[in-house]
């Protein structure tokens, strides 16, 4: 557990050191999520770590309050939009309290806790990747908008491997069979390799970390991912399908 606070710590901390000394115009520019911009993007962070925090400590009410709204999107935008009001010092404090007590709470977690979330309950480990996993992407988002340098670091290991083992889900969300599994093996930065899946696997979707990542949180299309290849009819549907946004 140790080691994936300080890479979820560590994720956080890229993204609000790049945000420091941001002018308010940076603020409100527009990202590549249709109608958000930095701020809104930052507000839903502080909004789902606020919630996070909740589902750690068994406090379900957010779940009573998603049953108000058409949608699970709809409430996501919901939390967007009545904060838009505050100041941007007032939105990055919210998701500095917010994501140190997720913190807080995961580090008193044992490794066989389960966690309830919108769509099920996973292993808390599984969770605190999502964590990580909702940063990086969003963080994307406003790094790409605001024309920052992005660097992909040994933390993509917890996105990789969450973006194979959402797999199952991926394909049943997509009305397609999964009944023969998928290995992944990837290439990671410093030349790391991650490999998920049985070693038997007849289809496999071999590359670079990078693009799987991308791909997994819908940041990149597959027909982009010119660094990944997928064997296989299976492989195939799993650089269509996949999303690891749970």
């Amino acid at each position: 557990m140790r080691e994936i606070l300080a890479d979820l710590v560590a994720e956080q901390q890229y993204l609000d050191q790049s945000l420091q000394r941001s002018p308010d115009r940076d603020w409100k520019a527009k990202t590549p999520v249709k109608g958000w911009n930095v701020q809104d993007t930052i507000a839903h962070l502080a909004w789902s770590e606020e919630r996070a925090a909740k589902a750690l400590q068994g406090d379900l009410d957010f779940l009573k309050e998603a049953e108000a709204f058409d949608d699970l999107d709809a409430y996501i935008a919901a939390g967007v939009t009545e904060n838009r009001g505050r100041r941007p010092q007032e939105i990055i404090e919210w998701w500095r309290h917010g994501r140190a007590d997720v913190v807080d709470a995961l580090s008193r977690s044992s490794r066989s806790d389960r966690v309830r979330w919108f769509l099920g309950d996973m292993s808390v480990m599984t969770f605190a990747s999502t964590r990580i996993m909702e940063t990086w992407a969003h963080g994307l988002d406003i790094l790409t908008t605001l024309d920052k340098e992005i660097e992909d670091t040994p933390r993509l290991r917890h996105i990789a491997r969450l973006g194979w083992l959402t797999l199952r889900w991926a394909f049943e969300e997509a009305g397609e069979d999964y009944s023969t599994p998928v290995r992944v093996e990837l290439v990671g930065p410093g030349y790391a390799r991650w490999v998920y899946g049985p070693e038997d696997a007849e289809n496999i979707v071999r590359g670079n970390a990078s693009d799987w990542c991308r791909v997994v949180v819908r940041r990149m299309k597959a027909k982009d991912a010119e660094n990944l290849t997928a064997i296989g009819p299976v492989a195939e549907t799993a650089l269509q399908v996949a999303r690891a946004h749970l």
